[in-house]
């Protein structure tokens, strides 16, 4: 079936391919299905559900037939869009495809770049590159994305040969231009706000033998000033009765087989159109030397210049009349017009075109119905993007004719087919409507329709049209069309993946002192990405003997830690202090420069989000903190309020928790610490005061900002040094307290200890400092932990309504306590259930936090309990075994409740 001359390939080039075992071959420039159709195989598999044979229907990616799987490319990809590839092996699919766990990684093969460009246009054909053209004439960068290996759109479909000088000329102009980017064989999949266009490239299909270190696929993601939306138009099948035969195909795709490909799909074809473009495959047929019997126009008064150049040409033209039944077991042999039949091999038909808006409307642009083009046109676009060509609506002049009817009740009509790949049907459109269903939207979960992977490209405008006229309604104008979700193609998990697959697939983050934890023997923990020593053990010692001794270091000597993973946010604007009063549930509009204030977020329904300290740096700038693993989401979330609820506050976020390194020097000779690392200085307690911070010089010339505070009950200062100066710092502070001995003389301990998460999880338990996310779980707020004065009474906040509610203030919500175990080495495990003595069968709480304590020389825990603080002096019973875990509720700070250690 492969014409002797013609088509845009390389016949010297000869590619071998198999398919279900079977060996064919086309030539470069052919599709996979291009290269059946050539060879006479036109069917291709059985349907999913009903298992009725079927064959290729179109030449693009909206082709809901002809699956295959491609030997270590893809598990399920049209044949239409599989570029022929010498030794190509590949299997026929029926809809589905299988995840083979054998296959072998595809680690590499996938990646993502980044890109800005002044334009973007989406499409390679006429309109696309005359936009591509016109926008970089003076020099502007320009990003044109075209699905297709080559550039032309409809002209690769036409035998004009002026249109073909055409293309060559404008390619090689737009190939000569140096801010022109050119991307084939590339998909765009997503359009967003501000001109963010998603696209897919595909790498390495064209080539013979890839380099393995060039990736096959590739995620673009572009930033334009301005979007041009070419994507031009699709054409819609007919719905009549068995329109689903091998060998009933998109007139528009037996066009491009033939003047593209070269490849006749029959040797006698019938057409049937509701518009032109029928005529235009009819006269390229009969040019090829194809038999065409008769057309069939739906129009009782098609043109009369058209119909005259097919008469001329023996073409048989009906006017007023389309297919109403195929024939053929299992391929077409004959198609049926009211009462006639007529022998083809081939019915191509067109019902109309649809303009390919899924990335306009993705983008938020609006659709309405045009009568006079039968189609949904662009209606109002979003800012910076523009639609031309097809895309805006210009398609052949036609007639809207959802289905052809058939005998009988429509909802009888199940070989009617709407959607070729869910096998549905007019009646399942028709028994939607008989349960009750008035919208596409319904209509569409109801029956599949438009679920599968061409997205109803091909389904959803005659699905509309069916229930438009189950409704009484004349057109789908009132209906409006189903909504179009990114990706507009199908896309692989594999590449929206890419190279964050295996280890990659969650960053490690490590802070600018790692190497100093790695070389003294830390035990490290997963932290919010960040590798966190955990302990640091020392020869013979096991978690428990290491974390008592970093405890004790810190409670009787000194102490150092990295809490460099921190995260930090710079909050810099005229409106810093009231966007922060209105996020944080106590007041910071007045807290003085070189003062810091410990301050708890909120969500909308107040329950804690997260806590940290907040620095004020100047009148117009605060330095935030927030948990290690929250940092992002904080970040997320100040930039929600900031950017749609207030978005007139002069406010700009930050993060700079990458360029800093911070310690922690804590312990009663911590103090001595940091005057030998600052010795400018002054850190007595009436110069540098607990919750401020001074910026200073350390001994070695180094710029850093000292803060005091305490994460422990200690006294403590944190230093903080550009992230370069890191292992400089981690060094001078091991220095400045190498030869301290222990405030304790019974503990002879001499010398700095670098402690853990583990050791800090202690001390600030001990202080019952909560850690959300462990002592809390989205259900608790600041009352709750007995932090009630930390919510202001007198400012708004986000959740101050939520928070004033009965609901929040019921004694009888969970609170915050600790317990001490009946039998002082027993270890509450955390998560464990709690229950009352007097009610064993109804939990009360449960502990989220449990350890053992060196200040206290016994287990301790704290516990979410339901009116805890009405409990304390009761006991709770932890039901682990027989007997239970016996535990009094205490109030929840353990150690130092009057706070006197803290100023040393």
């Amino acid at each position: 079936m492969r014409l002797p001359r013609g088509g845009r390939l390389d016949r010297d080039a000869v590619l071998r391919f198999t398919l279900d075992g079977v060996r064919r071959s086309g030539f470069r420039g052919d599709t996979l299905a291009s290269a059946l159709v050539a060879d006479g195989a036109i069917r291709v598999g059985d349907s999913l559900y009903r298992r009725r044979p079927r064959g290729i229907l179109t030449a693009d990616a909206s082709e809901p037939n002809a699956f295959v799987e491609v030997a270590g490319l893809d598990a399920m990809l049209p044949a239409t869009t599989v570029e022929l590839v010498d030794g190509l092996e590949a299997r026929t699919l029926s809809g589905r495809a299988r995840l083979d766990p054998a296959r072998p990684s595809q680690s590499g093969a996938f990646d993502k770049t980044y890109s800005h460009a002044d334009v973007a246009v989406v499409g390679g054909g006429p309109a696309g590159i005359r936009a591509a053209l016109e926008a970089s004439a003076d020099g502007a960068r320009v990003v044109l994305v075209a699905a297709d290996a080559q550039l032309g759109g409809s002209i690769l479909a036409s035998r004009d040969r002026a249109d073909g000088s055409w293309l060559a000329e404008a390619t090689a102009e737009l190939a000569r231009r140096p801010e022109v980017t050119v991307l084939t064989r590339t998909s765009a999949i997503g359009l967003y706000d501000h001109g963010y266009l998603v696209a897919l490239e595909r790498r390495t299909a064209h080539l013979d033998a890839p380099p393995p270190e060039l990736s096959r696929e590739r995620l673009w993601h572009v930033r334009a000033r301005r979007v041009v939306l070419a994507t031009g138009a699709q054409q819609r099948p007919l719905v009549f009765a068995d329109n689903d035969r091998p060998g009933v195909m998109l007139a528009g795709a037996v066009r491009s087989y033939v003047n593209r490909y070269a490849a006749v799909p029959g040797a006698r074809v019938v057409v049937a159109t509701t518009d032109d473009s029928g005529y235009e495959t009819a006269l390229d047929l009969v040019a090829a030397g194809v038999t065409v019997p008769l057309l069939a126009d739906a129009r009782r008064q098609p043109p009369p210049a058209l119909v005259a150049l097919l008469t001329d040409l023996g073409v048989d033209v009906h006017a007023g009349a389309l297919p109403t039944g195929t024939e053929g077991d299992p391929a077409l042999t004959a198609v049926r017009l009211g009462g006639r039949t007529v022998a083809c091999d081939v019915l191509a038909v067109s019902g109309g075109w649809n303009s390919d808006l899924a990335l306009f409307a993705q983008a938020g642009g609006t659709l309405r119905w045009d009568d006079a083009r039968a189609a949904f046109v662009p209606d109002v676009a979003p800012a910076g993007v523009t639609c031309v060509g097809g895309a805006s609506g210009v398609v052949p002049p036609g007639v809207f004719v959802p289905y052809v009817a058939g005998d009988g009740d429509p909802a009888t009509w199940t070989e009617h087919f709407l959607d070729l790949q869910r096998d549905a049907s007019v009646a399942d459109v028709h028994r939607a409507h008989g349960a009750g269903m008035r919208s596409v939207e319904h209509v569409k979960r109801y029956t599949t329709i438009g679920t599968g992977s061409e997205q109803g490209r091909t389904s959803g405008v005659n699905a509309a049209g069916v229930l438009a006229a189950a409704l009484g309604l004349g057109s789908p104008a009132e209906l409006g069309m189903t909504g179009f979700r990114p990706p507009a193609v199908p896309v692989s998990f594999a590449a929206f993946a890419g190279r964050d697959v295996g280890h990659l697939a969650d960053p490690v983050r490590r802070t600018a002192i790692h190497d100093r934890h790695v070389a003294a023997g830390a035990v490290f923990e997963d932290v919010g990405q960040w590798k966190r020593p955990r302990f640091y053990p020392r020869s013979g010692e096991d978690m428990a003997a290491a974390v008592h001794r970093e405890c004790t270091a810190a409670r009787t000597g000194v102490a150092m830690m990295d809490v460099s993973t921190l995260g930090r946010i710079e909050v810099v604007g005229r409106d810093a202090p009231e966007f922060l009063n209105r996020m944080y549930t106590n007041a910071f509009a007045k807290l003085a420069v070189g003062a810091a204030r410990y301050g708890v977020m909120c969500t909308a329904d107040g329950m804690v989000l997260d806590d940290g300290v907040v620095i004020r740096l100047a009148d117009d700038r605060y330095h935030l903190t927030t948990t290690t693993g929250n940092a992002a989401t904080v970040l997320a979330w100040l930039e929600e309020w900031l950017q749609t609820e207030w978005p007139e506050l002069d406010v700009a976020l930050t993060s700079v928790t990458e360029r800093l390194s911070t310690v922690a020097v804590v312990g009663p000779r911590s103090r001595d610490v940091v005057a030998r690392l600052a010795p400018e200085l002054d850190c007595g307690n009436e110069a540098f005061g607990f919750m401020t911070f001074h910026e200073t010089v350390l001994a070695d010339g180094v710029p850093a900002r000292v803060a005091r505070i305490s994460f422990s009950g200690e006294l403590a200062f944190e230093v903080s040094v550009a992230s370069w100066y890191g292992t400089a710092l981690w060094d001078a502070v091991a220095d400045a307290g190498r030869d301290l001995s222990a405030s304790s003389p019974a503990d002879p301990h001499i010398g700095i200890t670098p402690y853990g998460t583990e050791t800090m999880h202690v001390l600030r338990a001990e202080k019952a400092y909560p850690i959300v996310g462990q002592d809390t779980d989205g259900t608790v707020t600041p009352i709750d932990l007995g932090m009630a004065w930390v919510v202001s009474k007198r400012k708004d906040f986000v959740g101050r309504r939520s928070l004033r509610r009965a609901d929040t203030a019921r004694p009888d919500r969970k609170q915050l306590v600790a317990l001490l175990p009946t039998d002082p080495d027993a270890l509450l495990p955390e998560g464990a259930q709690l229950v009352a003595d007097d009610e064993p069968r109804r939990m009360v709480g449960h502990v989220t936090s449990s350890y053992r304590s060196a200040a206290l020389g016994r287990t301790f825990a704290l516990a979410l309990v339901e009116s805890g603080r009405a409990r304390v002096g009761g006991t709770l019973l932890a039901p682990l075994a027989e007997p239970p875990i016996r535990a009094t509720v205490e109030e929840p700070v353990l150690v130092d409740p009057e706070g006197a250690r803290r100023d040393g």
